[in-house]
């Protein structure tokens, strides 16, 4: 596994997104990190960055939320409320998961055996409230000439 791990303050999150984005290897996003971390934020700028004209809102109650680009889109989950893995096969979230569009799961432990394999972390630490740590996991063992980017996709 390969890690890069960047510290960034608030005013710097765009220009961290870009970065974010250059080492991507998959569309499979899994972002971890305490409630009030910013998970969203970046997400946000995220968007940003893969020119996107949508603004990302944490889809606490929606559980997932989606977002256009260009050529493709985003769907943006947030698992914090599920309480059993039927209820994710309820909203069917098999169809999302297996569309082949970008997907960015917050709290992804709560649906962890539902997951793709093909999947990078973003971990979020606040360090205080003007500044983040951020690490970016990659498991190319788990990447093939199937999942793996091998081009830009925004």
């Amino acid at each position: 596994m390969d890690n890069i791990e960047l510290t960034y303050h608030l005013n710097e999150i765009d220009s961290t997104a870009l970065k974010v984005l250059k080492h991507l290897e998959s569309k499979v996003i899994l972002f971890d990190g305490k409630m009030g971390t910013g998970k969203t934020t970046f997400i946000n700028a995220m968007l940003k960055a893969m020119h996107s004209d949508d603004i990302a809102t944490s889809p606490t109650f929606s559980i997932v939320n989606e977002y256009k680009l260009k050529d493709d889109k985003i769907y943006h989950f947030d698992f914090y409320r599920i309480e059993s893995i039927e209820e994710a096969y309820n909203f069917g979230i098999e169809d999302y998961f297996y569309s082949n569009h970008w997907l960015f799961i917050e709290w992804p432990n709560r649906v962890e055996e539902l997951l793709p394999e093909n999947t990078q972390t973003i971990t979020i630490t606040k360090l205080d409230e003007e500044r983040r740590s951020l690490k970016l996991t990659i498991n190319k063992k788990l990447l093939t000439e199937n999942n793996a980017m091998t081009e830009q996709k925004f």
